[in-house]
């Protein structure tokens, strides 16, 4: 199973106001380097992945961190009815962030690194595809399986794995997180809606799809 800091989940805990199901941020993110002499990749930090309609008027973001428990519900309970009741026809713009707790101090990074060398290299379509793929199988991940999840998306499995272990896209990831920080948002997942916090008792469908309606009616 996924290792979990002593920081990283809490149940039950406040990630905002309002919001009493997540994992809470406790730290200052990572330092961008883990000893490796993997190279950086150029042209960062890359640009938030984005699904749907990238004109809409309506900009949903979510910030997850790989290792959440909670992220990997929304993941699979809440995001496919977003991609079906507002992407598919191009309703809404949806963005991708990361913000890792860390809930696992190497995971958590090495995670949203292989995702970033997806997106770099096969586009933004590939990142999501890969990303439902880490958190379907978030309680085996590792260096192996960042290369085997990029099976079929026009990347190198043994780069993607290059790219995690060696953070190549701590940049990235990084000013991800402190976007997010310097929002003021404190756990995962969280989504916003044209800027404002979904609050919820629970990580659900309803207070996303609600949020995302009266943002198409006002």
């Amino acid at each position: 199973m996924t290792r979990l800091s002593r920081r990283g989940f809490i149940a039950g805990s406040v990630a905002l106001t309002g919001v009493t199901a997540g994992c809470l941020s406790g730290g200052s993110g990572g330092d961008g380097s883990d000893g490796s002499s993997v190279p950086t990749a150029s042209g960062q930090p890359l640009s938030a992945p984005v699904a749907g309609n990238s004109d809409a008027d309506v900009t949903v973001a979510a910030y997850e961190d790989y290792a959440c428990p909670h992220c990997q519900t929304y993941s699979q309970t809440v995001f496919p009815k977003v991609r079906e009741n507002f992407l598919a026809d191009g309703t809404v713009r949806y963005e991708f962030h990361d913000f890792p707790i860390p809930v696992d101090e190497q995971v958590s990074w090495q995670a949203a690194n292989a995702a970033r060398k997806v997106q770099d290299s096969a586009g933004d379509a590939a990142f999501f595809t890969y990303s439902k793929r880490l958190f379907d199988n978030q309680g085996r991940l590792g260096p192996d399986v960042y290369a085997e999840l990029a099976d079929g998306l026009d990347v190198d499995g043994s780069a993607v794995r290059e790219a995690a272990t060696g953070r190549t896209y701590d940049p990235t990831v990084q000013a991800d997180r402190d976007g997010a920080v310097e929002k003021g948002l404190r756990g995962t997942p969280t989504v916003l809606v044209n800027d404002q916090p979904v609050e919820w008792q629970e990580i659900a469908y309803a207070p996303v799809r609600d949020a995302i309606e009266s943002a198409l009616n006002g």
